[in-house]
């Protein structure tokens, strides 16, 4: 018996096949090329995408061939959605999360519905990216393509549809769509009424973890599965790497250390409140039981990392070359012990939570003429995770608590960076058995929905170890404390600043 969890991103998608003990014995992964037909817009051939899952399904499943696949599930970028047809083809290219064409359809909301209303049933503040407004942009500015659309889906139910499933989506995805009534859990009559759109295009919803039917035998036979393959509804992106962290009780939350950071917490029910609205934390179904989650992130995560290797890491990257080590392992054990005497805000993307501000730069404070490369490369680290820490202290004020936290992605990798995390955060940082926690966190949805465990909490204690705990050494945190309140400052003191410029 093995597992497929999969994970389908704005750039590239993976699959995973997991055994019963959580070891990956086939992991493979292909990019796909987005389009981008103006600035701001970010576009996808979904039958471009789909053919590079095939490719992945396909070779994955040839090297768990000793151990044949029994059940899916997927995860996937919230808001992106595919326009189709009554035939299941295309009738404009998918529109990607990130694109910011649909602004005035958000304006219009704002106008029309206002962000108390709009939150209150959705748990989204109110945000050009969601689903909803890209419907309405293909409805105002592509008629001829709406006169055909029959289905909207997002791509965790455009692969079921693809595998020859009838689609359904997870509540958490559904609810990336600002479609979605978070309380009741379903389609939002309200929501899809205001906005002039029809109700057949979304697809049913379930909760994570449900069993949808079995892969269609002749695409099975075509991408390498056996028969009766179950396919079981996974979740958006950030909840299932939380589910794969092990994230099912309040208190804890993961934090993904990728090109963007995002902790996710877990809490037992929807903190629809004014606070939560004003500062930007939407409120949306876990894909754990009966749990609800929140994402708090700065787009300028690890990325701060590659520009510093592609600008100024020559020498770092030449080391690696001929010690034959990983560039950033050079860069992060190079940074300077204790606080660095410089900060960095990490805005060079724009902010993330709780701002929102697609206005903010970055900012260096404090150079002079004796800041080292080490000290720099220490602000970098310090800077993303004090972003992160700005998060979890208003998440607190917010009755949202967070004690502990489990590190996945490329920098949970790096020891180092994790206990200046735990320095910073004053909280323990786990580092984990496998850094594909959302690609976990699908197997073991399939796992427990087919079976193969009685519950989710018995899939993951099979599945999921704790590696080691970084705990906060005292002394450090202290100074991390002070430094952090100077680091407060830097946002409100530039905001006006960098919006003139």
């Amino acid at each position: 018996m093995s597992l497929m969890g999969m994970d389908v991103g704005s750039t590239g998608a993976k699959a995973v096949v997991f055994d019963r003990e959580g070891n990956a014995i086939a992991e493979c992964y292909r990019e796909y090329r987005p389009q981008y037909p103006n600035p701001g817009w970010q576009e996808l051939d979904a039958e471009q995408a789909w053919a590079m899952i095939s490719e992945i399904i396909k070779e994955a499943n040839l090297k768990a061939k000793s151990d044949p696949v029994t059940a899916l599930a997927a995860s996937a970028m919230g808001e992106s959605m595919v326009f189709l047809d009554g035939k299941g083809k295309q009738v404009h290219n998918a529109i990607l999360n990130f694109d910011s064409r649909t602004i005035a359809q958000a304006e219009w909301w704002e106008a029309e519905v206002g962000k108390e209303r709009i939150f209150q049933i959705t748990g989204m503040p109110l945000y050009f990216i969601h689903s909803i407004n890209k419907i309405m942009w293909i409805r105002d500015e592509r008629p001829e393509a709406y006169a055909m659309l029959r289905k909207c889906l997002c791509f965790e139910d455009f692969v079921y549809y693809k595998l020859g499933v009838e689609p359904v989506i997870d509540y958490s995805l559904a609810a990336r769509t600002m479609a979605f009534d978070v309380t009741k859990k379903e389609w939002s009559d309200e929501m899809i009424g205001l906005a002039g759109i029809e109700r057949s295009f979304f697809p049913e919803a379930a909760p994570s973890g449900t069993v949808i039917g079995e892969v269609n035998p002749q695409i099975a036979a075509e991408l390498g599965f056996k028969k009766g393959v179950k396919v079981v509804t996974g979740g958006h992106d950030q909840p299932s790497t939380a589910l794969g962290a092990g994230i099912v009780e309040s208190g804890i939350a993961v934090d993904g250390i990728g090109t963007v950071e995002c902790i996710t917490p877990a809490f037992d029910k929807p903190l629809l409140t004014k606070s939560m609205l004003d500062q930007n934390y939407c409120i949306y179904p876990h894909t754990a039981p009966g749990l609800y989650c929140t994402v708090a992130f700065n787009f300028t995560g690890g990325s701060l990392l590659k520009w510093y290797r592609d600008n100024f890491g020559c020498e770092e990257k030449q080391q690696a070359e001929e010690e034959g080590r990983d560039v950033y392992d050079v860069i992060i054990d190079a940074a300077a012990d204790g606080p660095s005497p410089i900060l960095i805000l990490p805005h060079f993307t724009t902010s993330g939570t709780p701002y929102f501000d697609a206005k903010a730069k970055g900012a260096v404070v404090g150079l002079t003429t004796g800041t080292t490369r080490a000290e720099f490369v220490k602000a970098i680290l310090e800077g993303v995770s004090f972003e992160i820490k700005n998060n979890i202290e208003i998440l607190a004020s917010n009755g949202v608590q967070i004690k502990e936290l489990r590190a996945t992605g490329g920098g949970s990798k790096s020891p180092r960076w994790l206990q200046i995390k735990a320095d910073i955060y004053g909280r323990p940082v786990a580092s984990l058995n496998v850094n594909e926690a959302g690609c976990l966190g699908c197997a073991a949805l399939a796992g427990a929905a087919t079976g193969e465990f009685s519950s989710i909490g018995e899939a993951l204690d099979g599945m999921l170890e704790v590696v080691r705990v970084f705990e906060p050494d005292p002394a450090r945190n202290a100074l991390y404390e002070e430094r952090f309140q100077l680091y407060r400052a830097i946002y409100p003191s530039l905001c006006e600043l960098h919006h003139r410029m």
